[in-house]
């Protein structure tokens, strides 16, 4: 019963023979669709950067008063805001490839690296990395971290959340694209379509029987 059902969800999937691009699964879409509905509200953050840029241009310019807790707040917002849009970046498949090799591989070659490159490397780092980012976050937090600028920030901790809370979302953007490669070599978990944040395909939900 368990394989019609994935034969069934493997029909409704076009040919991926000339992409780069995985199908999704439950699991995966639901990761990926809590995602980016995170990253959509984080971008907004780059519009507080552009006011609170401006507000400290106009009272620098027009008023002769410079203030260091707004520029101190303005690289705050940025690095949270580009921190969050980490994740984002993933589950887009926006971010920046660096190998070479990778675009003379085949589909299935692309979909081996993909998930060995997950499991073996990106998630144990991002593991490690959280493991120590939330010990360096808390040590923070207790001493009640502050700016050194006498008119700076009172709370220089809560920039450094940002930083365990991104390789938190980072860690569930990477385990759905190991779905993802999962279900693309061994038919488990069960595909669905063809992943819908890609946009250079046609989303095409699967018929319902």
């Amino acid at each position: 019963m368990a394989e019609s059902e994935s034969e069934q969800s493997m029909s409704h999937m076009p040919d991926l023979s000339h992409h780069l691009h995985l199908p999704t699964t439950r699991t995966s879409l639901f990761l990926d669709r809590l995602l980016d509905r995170i990253g959509s509200w984080a971008s907004w953050l780059w519009l507080a950067v552009m006011a609170v840029i401006l507000l400290s241009v106009i009272m620098r310019y027009a008023f002769g008063q410079g203030s260091i807790m707004l520029e101190e707040i303005t690289w705050h917002i940025y690095g949270a805001a580009w921190l969050v849009g980490l994740s984002y970046a993933l589950v887009h498949d926006d971010h920046v490839r660096v190998d070479v090799l990778h675009e003379m591989f085949s589909p299935r070659t692309k979909a081996w690296v993909e998930f060995f490159g997950i499991l073996l490397l990106l998630l144990p780092f991002l593991c490690v990395f959280l493991w120590d980012s939330i010990a360096y976050f808390w040590q923070a937090f207790e001493l009640g971290e502050r700016s050194q600028a006498p008119d700076g920030l009172p709370a220089r901790w809560a920039l450094k959340f940002f930083l365990p809370l991104s390789l938190l979302l980072l860690i569930g953007a990477a385990f759905a694209r190991l779905l993802k490669s999962a279900a693309q070599l061994f038919g488990r978990p069960a595909p669905l379509h063809v992943d819908p944040f890609v946009k250079d395909i046609e989303f095409t939900p699967p018929q319902q029987k």
